[in-house]
């Protein structure tokens, strides 16, 4: 599926076919006389690219329907876009569970699967319980493997291009990972990686809180936050992959970490240990002073974490998530002090994906890859340049 008519078309052939899938990706069933007037395209050539979108399997003619009054002469042909003629995969990869979504290529979801892992596991058990979860979904969707046309993956840390974690300290044995080529191993078709908190922004773009804007924040909330931006609806990664890293500002003189700020004792927490950051919240929110002391104090880090993308990218919104998007008392704490800090104070909204927003995401990243492949489409939100 590399080429949409097979061997080595010409740019105007391809430019062609490109126009005439969109217009039938865009509806559920086209005329040749629809799609003529649609792509401006004259009926030989329209004629001439169906029939090579249905030698390659992205196009078929429908059956005429007869149940109703039938008019004189030949009825017209219809055709359709072949959603189901490939499948993808976006996958995440977390400290507590992994996870998959399976879509056609029109980005329907066609089921999901995901596994508990444990915090402490090493990369090779991590990378074991994803693929157990792919076969999972793939065996209960009744989707061959060979089907798949590519495969996004949403992961923590600094992902270089080739899918090479530079740096990934929020899971065992992950920095210098190569996530990538160990992924591909289990796929013949394209495997991208991409920082899970960037995959989360473009997911929220896609179908969440942020369809509405181009310019956006998303912090993935936690013990090692971090964050993804959008500017001009595009995904902004950095020179080197590692924009976004807010998670590291206490080494610009704010030294206490928030597992340290979010501790009602003398001991930090764990960074992993998540399920000890909502009883802390759920014991301020029962009026513990301790709690409530420590939850102030982590909160006005994590405002001072988004200002600083705030005032670098001035974007029209933040959406929250992670596991902050679950937790009470957020929002209006980062609204209020965000207009304290910032110049233009940015509209501030919870993640409407969940935890479901970084294989979203993943998902989304495949789908770009293709429609760049089978659509020629340019500009698209997450490809790499």
């Amino acid at each position: 599926m590399g080429r949409l008519t097979g061997g080595d078309p010409s740019l105007l052939r391809r430019i062609n076919s490109a126009v005439v899938l969109h217009a039938l990706r865009a509806t559920d069933l086209a005329t040749l006389t629809e799609i003529t007037r649609v792509t401006g395209l004259s009926r030989p050539t329209v004629e001439g690219v169906v029939e090579g979108l249905i030698a390659a399997g992205l196009v078929v003619e429908t059956a005429v329907d007869d149940s109703g009054t039938r008019r004189q002469g030949r009825p017209a042909r219809r055709f359709r876009f072949r959603a189901e003629a490939g499948h993808l995969l976006g996958l995440e990869i977390g400290p507590h569970r992994v996870a998959a979504v399976l879509s056609d290529l029109d980005g329907k979801v066609l089921g999901t699967a995901a596994k508990d892992v444990d915090e402490t596991a090493p990369a090779d058990e991590r990378i074991e319980r994803l693929r157990t979860a792919v076969a999972d979904l793939l065996r209960r969707a009744g989707v061959a493997r060979n089907s798949l046309r590519a495969v996004g993956v949403g992961s923590p840390g600094i992902v270089e291009a080739d899918g090479t974690v530079r740096l990934g300290t929020a899971l065992p044995e992950w920095t210098g990972l190569q996530l990538g080529e160990r992924l591909r191993r289990s796929f013949k078709c394209p495997v991208l990686v991409e920082n899970d908190a960037n995959a989360a922004a473009v997911a929220e773009h896609w179908k969440g809180a942020a369809t509405e804007s181009d310019d956006i924040v998303f912090v993935l909330a936690g013990l090692s936050p971090g964050a993804g931006a959008l500017i001009g609806g595009r995904l902004h990664r950095g020179y080197g992959g590692a924009a976004g890293e807010i998670g590291a500002l206490h080494l610009l003189g704010r030294e206490v970490r928030p597992e340290t700020l979010l501790s009602t004792t003398d001991e930090p927490l764990h960074p992993l240990d998540e399920q000890a950051v909502a009883q802390v919240f759920a014991l301020a929110r029962q009026g513990d002073e301790r709690a409530g002391a420590a939850v102030d104090r982590f909160l006005q880090r994590l405002v001072h974490d988004v200002a600083a993308l705030v005032l670098a990218l001035d974007p029209e919104l933040v959406v929250v998530g992670g596991w902050a998007a679950g937790l009470d008392g957020v929002l209006e704490p980062l609204r209020r002090e965000l207009a304290r800090y910032c110049l233009r104070p940015p509209r501030v909204a919870l993640s409407v994906l969940g935890e479901a927003a970084v294989a979203t995401g993943a998902l989304r990243l495949a789908l770009d890859h293709v429609e760049e492949q089978l659509f020629a489409v340019e500009g698209t939100v997450t490809a790499r340049r």
